[in-house]
């Protein structure tokens, strides 16, 4: 934190520090219901753009997207943390809502393919900057749940996407109304947050190695950091999962209990994003007041997540071989609640094991590593579900991986006094 903002008064910085949270609350709305919309829209978009054919040209696209998301990731970190976390957020708010404007007019699969490469590349910047800066301005008891709110722009975003079945469904509006809409609101919006962000100036004396040497120190010093590849590795595992539940939940819904495409979509987004939305709030604050006694109060919070995350991959795949409904929807109230303690503290457990001017960088690479796996996930349900794979074996399988993701976390050590 700069010298200026530690003359201000408390009641000031602390101000200013949730001001930068509900600014950025919009944006991350708009960043996951601009990517995740579509699967709701699936029928539709499918329907229209008829060279899409068959479900694993649908995965291979959606795999697309986190495979250019992943790799941008890193670069994205490193130049908000290198230069500008203000300006990558409005630069990537600006350009990710121009291409959501472009997609809602593709004609064809491979332009529809390549709006939604282009979308990864540009939402990409954001996550690590906006994180970082949360982290920055909330240096005290306040992180994970600053953390939690911004993460409940993310849910609500999920959530309204989820809704976007019914505009789909909808005469006079269709699907291509929802990117032509939510676009240009993101346009509109980069242009006051510009004026209105602001990034935590340097202090006069801080060490210059991390925000201005050159990337492979960088790089180079978390990949040496033990700690931080465990944490990668929990980020990363976990994520399966979550990527088929976001990416695929609608299509298992309206297949499985043969309902329409709007309550499928609403059905899949509503309940369990509803459910992280309330965690994350509640885990943040119990992983906040945790680490008055513990300094791995967070860590220990988050493994409760995870742990309520095992059974509900049980539920979600065998509800449709027990035709129950009311068991799918129960299964992902719980995964949602899991998923909130788990999303709320990894910035905030991120800082307590890496130097502040590397907290972007830092995000950014375990986005790279969890996208790109999170791509193969999507590709690869694409294929079993062409071949008619159970899907209580492949959620089977996302359940053991998550037990062994409660392990991986539980070794973290952190910092002591961070």
């Amino acid at each position: 934190m700069s010298s200026s903002l530690n003359a201000a008064p408390p009641s000031t910085l602390m101000r200013r520090a949730w001001l930068i949270v509900g600014l950025l609350f919009p944006v991350a709305l708009l960043n996951y219901l601009d990517r995740q919309m579509i699967a709701s829209m699936k029928v539709s978009v499918m329907g229209d753009i008829k060279d899409i054919g068959t479900e694993e040209n649908w995965g291979h696209m959606l795999a697309s997207f986190k495979w250019v998301y992943a790799i941008c990731s890193p670069i994205g970190g490193y130049i908000a943390d290198r230069f500008s976390r203000k300006l990558t957020i409005c630069g990537s708010l600006f350009v990710w809502s121009l291409i959501t404007w472009l997609t809602g007019h593709v004609s064809s699969f491979n332009e529809l393919y390549w709006a939604r490469t282009m979308m990864g590349v540009s939402e990409a910047f954001y996550i690590p900057a906006a994180l970082a800066l949360i982290a920055d301005y909330h240096t005290g008891g306040t992180r994970s749940r600053a953390v939690g709110v911004h993460q409940m722009g993310i849910y609500c975003g999920v959530i309204t996407g989820g809704f976007a079945g019914f505009v789909a469904d909808a005469p006079d509006l269709g699907w291509r109304f929802m990117f032509d809409f939510t676009g240009l609101a993101g346009v509109l919006y980069a242009i006051p947050l510009l004026f209105l962000l602001r990034d935590v100036p340097r202090q006069s004396g801080e060490p210059e190695t991390a925000s201005s040497g050159d990337g492979g120190g960088s790089f180079g010093e978390l990949i040496g950091n033990r700690n931080f590849i465990l944490l990668v590795l929990y980020f990363t595992l976990p994520a399966l999962a979550a990527w088929v539940v976001r990416d695929w939940m609608p299509a298992i819904l309206q297949k499985s209990f043969n309902i329409s495409q709007g309550k499928a979509g609403v059905s899949a987004a509503l309940y369990w994003q509803g459910a992280a939305l309330l965690s994350a709030i509640l885990g943040g604050w119990l992983a906040d007041r945790w680490m008055r006694r513990s300094e791995r109060g967070r860590i220990y919070v988050s493994a409760i997540g995870m742990m309520l995350i095992v059974p509900a991959m049980f539920g979600v795949g065998n509800a449709p071989a027990l035709n129950s409904f009311g068991l799918a929807i129960a299964a992902l109230i719980v995964f949602g609640v899991g998923w909130g303690f788990f999303d709320c503290n990894n910035m905030p457990i991120l800082s307590q094991i890496v130097r502040p001017h590397l907290r972007a960088t830092g995000y950014g690479l375990m986005n790279f590593v969890s996208m790109m796996c999170g791509g193969l996930a999507d590709w690869g349900f694409g294929k079993m579900s062409d071949r008619h794979v159970p899907l209580n074996v492949i959620f089977g399988v996302f359940a053991m991986i998550c037990v062994f993701s409660l392990v991986i976390v539980l070794l973290i050590r952190p910092k002591p006094g961070t």
